[in-house]
């Protein structure tokens, strides 16, 4: 079993060290706002590129460089691994860092099908590890008060949920992460979870579901349009790559509605609707965002949990399984799959 003796809450002193695996865009943003977060320390990156690698260390301060993942994970130089890099990489990678008694918090989706997932919460039990799925939406200030305004009747019976994501990507390399089916390309798994994460934050695990898709010349979805439906509601969500949208978010009950600014999964506040009386309410993000996620890591190997109650194993397998119904009907499958 890992000792999590130093993590205990006297000990905090000493900062939790954090790796870096996948060093693009979104562990740029990652590293900028672990900068604000007091108690935790980028202390190494690795990349199949050395210089790559390096030159990502020396810009954000992390003390250890490595041309390769593995080499990251037999390190003793870290205590938990950040994993960025495409999502077909994600479950091979978490595993292997958790086979090194790494503690792992792993980019959206956790895996790019529910075995995946399943196999990747099965080696954190088994090597007794902390294993979260940086869905960062969840811990987002804005996004926990919406919850909790919900919870408390705010606006009466909550029946009606529209979310969207949307921004034109048919003009990018066919070849990245975004377009590209074999490393898990099109909307569902890049930006369609966030609308179907908040209708399953929201109203839990549709009774069912409808979906449908449109693809690209290549065969990748870039388009897909989903109805779930509860005993006494319905979410409307959508996912895009063909054009734009606003990105706000209404959830409407008997008394009233709550709008969620845009960009809606990383907003900065809200707004309620009461009998034609319009309320804004800010509620700015510390950083980008991140910090939220890393904080709450921070607690749980404080606190000596694997898990995080906020947004745990379960709740992981039960987005991925809503993830793969919405594939299994529209008959998206990914080149690893075939």
């Amino acid at each position: 079993m890992i000792n999590f003796i130093k993590y205990q809450n006297e000990n905090m002193s000493q900062k939790v060290r954090w790796g870096i695996v996948g060093l693009g865009s979104i562990a740029n943003h990652f590293a900028k706002d672990l900068e604000l977060v007091p108690n935790g320390v980028l202390s190494g990156v690795a990349s199949r590129s050395i210089d790559k690698a390096k030159k990502f260390a020396n810009e954000y301060g992390a003390s250890h460089f490595f041309g390769s993942y593995l080499e990251l994970f037999e390190s003793d130089v870290v205590d938990v691994i950040y994993i960025a890099t495409p999502h077909t990489l994600h479950a091979e990678l978490a595993i292997l860092a958790m086979e090194h008694g790494k503690h792992v918090l792993c980019e959206k989706p956790m895996g790019i099908n529910k075995l995946e997932v399943e196999k990747m919460v099965e080696a954190a039990k088994k090597h007794q590890v902390f294993l979260m799925e940086a869905l960062w939406s969840r811990f987002n200030p804005t996004i926990q008060k919406v919850k909790q305004l919900v919870a408390q009747g705010a606006i009466g019976k909550v029946s009606y949920l529209n979310a969207t994501f949307a921004f034109y990507a048919l003009g990018r390399d066919e070849n990245g992460r975004v377009l590209n089916k074999a490393l898990g390309g099109g909307t569902i798994l890049d930006i369609g979870i966030y609308p179907i994460f908040l209708s399953y934050l929201i109203f839990g695990k549709p009774s069912q579901i409808q979906a449908s898709s449109n693809f690209n010349a290549l065969g990748t979805e870039v388009q897909t349009a989903m109805i779930f439906s509860y005993s006494d509601a319905q979410a409307i969500l959508y996912s895009g790559f063909t054009s734009a949208s606003e990105m706000k978010t209404e959830i409407a009950g008997t008394e009233g509605s709550i709008f969620i600014h845009p960009r809606w999964h990383e907003t900065q506040s809200y707004a309620i609707k009461k009998e034609d009386e319009l309320q804004h309410f800010g509620l700015p993000t510390i950083g980008k965002g991140y910090t939220y996620e890393i904080e709450e890591v921070h607690r749980c190997l404080a606190e000596n949990t694997l898990e995080s109650t906020l947004w745990s194993h379960q709740n992981s397998l039960d987005l991925i399984s809503m993830l793969d119904e919405v594939r299994k009907q529209t008959g998206v499958i990914f080149t690893s799959e075939t």
